[in-house]
């Protein structure tokens, strides 16, 4: 259903026709680290996440898994390679 209380007319899962039935009734506010992802958007009562509707409890634990403005890089480590296994290998 389309949302009535903080972002209006967008889709939110949590609303039913008796209202919003989220904790406390309504979104909270994006926090500092939010700011500058695509998933944050302006409405008349303030910046909401689109995906969350309490973007604290997403990086309470570290980084959001939402939020397209972090980059995480993954570290591929080098196995080493045994020289006598490798020359047996290219003999084949």
């Amino acid at each position: 259903m389309k949302c009535t209380t903080v972002r209006e007319g967008m889709e939110c899962p949590f609303m039913t026709a008796n209202g919003c039935n989220y904790n406390g009734g309504v979104c909270h506010e994006i926090i500092e680290d939010c700011k500058g992802c695509k998933r944050s958007a302006e409405f008349s009562s303030g910046w909401f996440c689109g995906a969350c509707p309490e973007p604290s409890l997403k990086w309470k634990n570290g980084n959001c898994n939402m939020a397209t403005h972090v980059q995480t890089t993954v570290n591929v480590e080098k196995q080493k390679v045994n020289p006598l296994k490798a020359s047996k290998r290219a003999a084949r």
